[in-house]
């Protein structure tokens, strides 16, 4: 079931029949089967944002023993010695990356 679907260049849509956006199944929600890209027209992941977002709430993933199995304690020396082997870096952005993205270089 469409909801809505509006655009300024409306060919810039596929036929009706390949509309993803539904209803979604709380109140007051829709839902898109497929990607979503906000300043980029070949989205690679559910949703990518080219550009700043803001957020006025919590990203939420949620991680808790519901969606976990075979839980079990680790020996913590053993994992102290993997943290020592781990390369850590420093870096700088290069400038004209971080001129985009509206970041400090360092």
């Amino acid at each position: 079931q469409k909801i809505f679907r509006q655009a300024s260049n409306p060919g810039q849509f596929e036929n009706d029949s390949e509309a993803l956006w539904q209803r979604g199944l709380a109140p007051e929600t829709i839902a898109y089967h497929g990607r979503v890209g906000i300043n980029t027209d070949a989205p690679d992941e559910a949703l990518v944002v080219c550009g700043n977002a803001t957020v006025m709430g919590r990203v939420m993933h949620p991680s808790d023993s519901r969606a976990k199995q075979n839980i079990r304690e680790v020996d913590t020396n053993e994992q102290l010695r993997r943290i020592t082997q781990m390369r850590l870096v420093e870096y700088d952005y290069k400038p004209e990356f971080a001129s985009v993205m509206g970041i400090k270089d360092t």
